[in-house]
């Protein structure tokens, strides 16, 4: 009685589908209705209080954080509550913008995927006046792939303050820290 069931459902079903479809071609589509129309996309979107500060001061060659003072920790990028301990942060700071080098990655594949010559050097900085594994990933410049290290003082290089937007771009790369 069960195949006789499943017998007249394949029947009612018809022959399976192949999976991989069929090939369109443009005289096809042109045959489907549809609509051309340019759709005003609006919207807002906001940074956050702390980001937005953050952003603020990218834009005034400053780095700024967040203290906890729950877990005495300095948080950058700023958040507005400690992910450790989940209390709210309590006072603004500012850092040197100096650091080192927490973790670095060469790419020599470009952001659309095409191999380059040159590679980019990114990776994340740990800012002194900061606890470890709290820094910001960015571009590493002026150092040779070979001389990029793990735990390399670096320094930020600002754009010119009237080219500066108020990104994270407004630091252009980091580079080995210079004597003074």
């Amino acid at each position: 009685m069960a195949k006789k069931i499943a017998k007249a459902r394949r029947a009612e079903l018809g022959p399976p589908i192949d999976p991989r479809g069929q090939r369109l071609e443009s005289s096809d589509l042109e045959k489907i209705p549809h609509i051309v129309a340019k759709a005003p996309a609006q919207y807002a979107w906001a940074a956050g209080v702390a980001m937005s500060r953050f952003l603020a001061e990218l834009k005034n060659g400053k780095i700024i954080a967040r203290v906890c003072q729950h877990c005495d920790r300095v948080l950058v990028p700023p958040r507005m509550f400690c992910e450790r301990c989940y209390q709210p942060t309590s006072d603004w700071t500012y850092l040197p913008g100096t650091g080192v080098v927490e973790t670095f990655s060469i790419s020599y594949i470009d952001t659309n995927a095409a191999r380059i010559k040159e590679p980019i050097l990114v990776g994340t900085v740990a800012f002194d006046g900061a606890p470890p594994h709290c820094g910001i990933m960015h571009y590493f410049g002026e150092v040779k792939p070979g001389n990029l290290k793990i735990g390399l003082p670096v320094e930020p290089v600002w754009k010119l303050a009237r080219e500066r937007t108020g990104s994270i771009l407004d630091i252009k790369y980091f580079r080995p820290r210079r004597s003074k």
